[in-house]
């Protein structure tokens, strides 16, 4: 059995295509937002928690490690919309995201992935550009052709409708957010098949 972290795994856009012989482990720090992800994803362990903290006290008990840092901090539009052209404070950028990226390529033995979208600024460690993402992993990753829906734009149902997840009977989260906050499921199948499919595993390169 294949023993798979996901961490930062919000509703669970990324995983919602997995299939296997896996035991998955998801860690939200959101606990109404984990109850949610429990409750489409039953069979995963499901853990309340610092999903940074987690990581390096637990990495050693996984066979793939998947994480989606947060990326508003990173983010094109934040930085274009927000800080150019609305006048948003500017924000020292979330270095958990690097910090991760250099943990696992020099700590971690097995397979992992650290998902991010493209940033404003030039990345600080070379990614894999994979569709409007950018990925970090030890193995190589295929270009591929992700769905591009104009979240920003798009109502309630629209969103719902994109990353095929039901919200409908939730009260007291942020809807919106969650659903934005999706990794498209076909990308997340995209990056676990070639993580399970004995891709060769990339040298780390001194940084």
């Amino acid at each position: 059995m294949l023993k798979v972290l996901n961490l930062y795994a919000g509703i669970g856009g990324n995983r919602k295509e997995w299939a296997g012989n896996i035991k998955v482990t998801a860690i939200e720090l959101n606990k109404d937002i984990a109850q949610v992800y429990s409750d489409f994803f039953p069979n995963d362990n499901v853990i309340v928690e610092n999903a940074h903290d987690f990581l390096i006290n637990n990495y050693q008990d996984f066979d793939f490690i998947w994480s989606s840092p947060p990326c508003p901090t990173h983010s094109q539009y934040r930085y274009n919309v927000g800080v150019r052209a609305k006048g948003f404070d500017g924000v020292y950028p979330d270095m958990a995201l690097y910090q991760e990226i250099i943990f696992l390529r020099y700590h971690f033995e097995g397979k992992w992935v650290v998902e991010n979208v493209q940033s404003y600024y030039d990345p600080l460690i070379p990614p894999q550009k994979v569709g409007r993402h950018y990925l970090w992993s030890n193995f190589f990753i295929p270009e591929f052709d992700t769905p591009s829906p104009k979240i920003r734009s798009a109502t309630l149902s629209q969103l719902q409708e994109n990353v095929d997840f039901d919200l409908s009977r939730y009260t007291g989260i942020d809807k919106r957010k969650a659903l934005r906050n999706c990794v498209d499921s076909s990308l997340g199948l995209h990056v676990f098949s070639r993580a399970t499919n004995s891709a060769p595993l990339l040298q780390p390169q001194l940084i």
